[in-house]
């Protein structure tokens, strides 16, 4: 079977940012937000009894009009994304951004409303039959309320936020096209690659000497932005926190935390059963190092492939896909109908050339109740784990579809259960496949990406993250200063254990600069941790597709802890859970140990 490597955008808006039917929806949005301003406006709860039909039509029309926002903002950033020259989007993107802003001042207005209500009147909307769905999604937006300012503050700082925070946020995209990376092939080729293509290049198999070359380049490249970056940085933490002072609050955790429906006692006791795992990985990094021929343990080396057998694993895209759905369908029979659907209809975005942004994401769309998946596909096994992971997170939007909008929202800790559980399938299915010793190894190592990523890479960032949050109440943190935190909380994470770190990756790590989502780390730890206790139960149980699906459609429905009691039955604020989780990863590295000591 032949899969196209690129996406098909014209099914959602034919014809590209000039779209004539883009264009419509931008004139059908601007509509609603005035028809639903119309029904918020008039909307008074004494009279609407006893069915609430004014207040179910009035989430309706919020709901509608979210969904057509999204759509559209997906379509435009998915276009820039692909094209990361395309200077059309950003203008687009804006206008969006505004239509965005007026609907969050609905929002807010709405909220108030719901804090306005008698507790007798709110307890008779949420038990409506219509209502019942979204009751859990209503009570948060009614606590929300409590924190609001008045009506035109909180659009004013909507409004500033525009330019002020998003603008920002997409100033770094603007940096980030700038960045040119030299490099120099094995055969003395000189090329100029995009922040993009040498990202995928750092995690692709080359000669240590090449490797090391080509990340002394990237910090450098990073370093010559370092000015602006730290300005976009800065500005971006310094209207979030003047934004969390105006609603009462300095904590800057406080936000993240109530974002992933988290307790703070949950990620603390996470956070100590990594930092007490720390030796496990570092033990397995020194021999993988070892095993790579080097006597020092560099940054560049923690996400270079082991290459020990003479046959490098690479797979086509065909291949990759074809393994992608048979590994799925031995756990979810729904799994691989599903990625088969993705593939066969154009979903996914994989093509390696130049101009792509770095990275990957799966968007949801949430009026075709499809999704779109981007990436950059090489070959390597992590190509194939990061197929599965965006396959993952479009099981997910694909089994709650069905539901209010409003329940689709779930958390991004959460977010990430289904797209590193699917990521786990697939690396156990790589590592069944060896043939031989070495092989299994270089697998092995392969899925051991996941782990060294989530307990030392993203502590590092959350380590980084909450340092430079706590300077940034005082003052305008330096490019010196960023980078002395980030190396600090590097060297914490990584135990002191490399010769070399990358001082500069606050500029080249996208996560800083996202403005919706404070906090871009911890989540993902949280979610592989959740996933592994998941997967244990997977290989067990087996009516395991319908429990997993359901906690799947729970995800916006009750917190997290919540939701792990009711379809885990375990606490999350305890260490067994997160213990748990660790030992399967001691068992991979056991393993590891095991096969590699005859080959020192």
């Amino acid at each position: 079977m032949h899969y196209s490597e690129t996406w098909d955008l014209d099914s959602i808006f034919p014809g590209g940012l000039a779209s004539p039917a883009l264009k419509s929806k931008l004139t059908t949005l601007k509509q609603q937000l005035h028809d639903t301003q119309t029904t918020l406006t008039n909307w008074r709860a004494e009279a609407d009894t006893p069915a609430f039909d004014w207040f179910q039509q009035l989430t309706q029309d919020l709901q509608r009009l979210e969904a057509g926002l999204l759509q559209s903002q997906v379509f435009v950033v998915a276009v820039q994304s692909a094209d990361a020259s395309n200077t059309q989007a950003g203008a687009l993107l804006n206008q969006l951004y505004q239509l965005d802003n007026q609907r969050e001042n609905l929002m807010t207005q709405f909220k108030k409303k719901l804090v306005a209500l008698p507790q007798a009147t709110f307890a008779k909307i949420v038990e409506q039959p219509e209502l019942k769905p979204i009751a859990f999604n209503l009570t948060e937006m009614r606590k929300q309320g409590l924190a609001l300012l008045d009506d035109q503050t909180e659009a004013l700082i909507n409004n500033l936020a525009i330019d002020g925070f998003q603008g920002w946020s997409d100033h770094y995209d603007t940096l980030v096209n700038q960045i040119k990376v030299s490099y120099t092939d094995e055969q003395g080729t000189k090329q100029t690659l995009s922040a993009g293509q040498a990202q995928n290049m750092l995690a692709a198999a080359m000669p240590n000497q090449q490797r090391a070359d080509l990340m002394h380049n990237w910090e450098q490249a990073w370093q010559q932005q370092a000015a602006p970056m730290a300005d976009t940085l800065n500005h971006l933490a310094g209207f979030r926190l003047q934004d969390y002072k105006a609603h009462g609050t300095s904590d800057f955790l406080r936000r993240p935390l109530d974002l992933n429906r988290l307790s703070k006692d949950t990620l603390t006791t996470m956070y100590q059963v990594v930092a007490d795992s720390q030796s496990l990985l570092l033990d397995y990094l020194k021999r993988k190092v070892t095993l790579m021929g080097k006597t020092q343990l560099d940054w560049q080396d923690v996400e270079a492939p082991l290459t020990l057998s003479d046959a490098p694993q690479t797979q086509t895209y065909d291949q990759a896909a074809d393994f992608v759905i048979s590994n799925f369908a031995a756990f979810s029979p729904k799994m691989a109908k599903l990625a088969k659907y993705a593939f066969d209809h154009h979903w996914i975005e994989a093509e390696n050339r130049p101009n792509k942004r770095p990275g990957g994401y799966m968007e949801s769309l949430p009026e075709t109740k499809e999704s779109r998946i981007f990436m950059t596909f090489t070959g390597s096994p992590n190509d194939t784990a990061t197929l599965a992971h965006e396959l993952g997170h479009a099981f997910h939007s694909d089994v709650i579809k069905d539901l209010p909008l409003w329940r689709q929202d779930y958390a991004m800790n959460v977010a990430e259960t289904a797209s590193t559980f699917a990521e786990l399938i697939v690396a156990d299915a790589n590592v069944k496949t060896a043939k031989d010793t070495k092989t299994k190894l270089d697998l092995l190592d392969a899925k051991m990406q996941n782990p060294l990523a989530m307990f030392l890479d993203i502590r590092a960032r959350f380590l980084f993250e909450t340092s430079f949050y706590e300077a940034r109440q005082d003052h305008i943190v330096t490019p010196t200063e960023l980078s002395d935190l980030m190396l600090n909380a590097q060297k914490t994470a990584y135990g002191n254990a490399l010769t070399t770190y990358h001082p500069m990756f606050w500029a080249s790590k996208l996560h800083f600069y996202i403005a919706d989502t404070p906090f871009y780390n911890f989540p993902y730890t949280f979610g592989y941790l959740f996933s592994l206790g998941i997967y244990a139960q997977a290989k067990q149980q087996p009516d395991f597709e319908d429990r997993y699906i359901a906690l799947l459609r729970d995800t916006a429905n009750m917190s997290t802890e919540d939701l792990a009691k009711k379809h885990l039955g375990v606490d999350l604020t305890k260490p067994a859970f997160w213990q748990a989780g660790v030992a399967l990863i001691k068992r991979d590295i056991d393993e590891f140990m095991a096969l590699s000591a005859p080959l020192l």
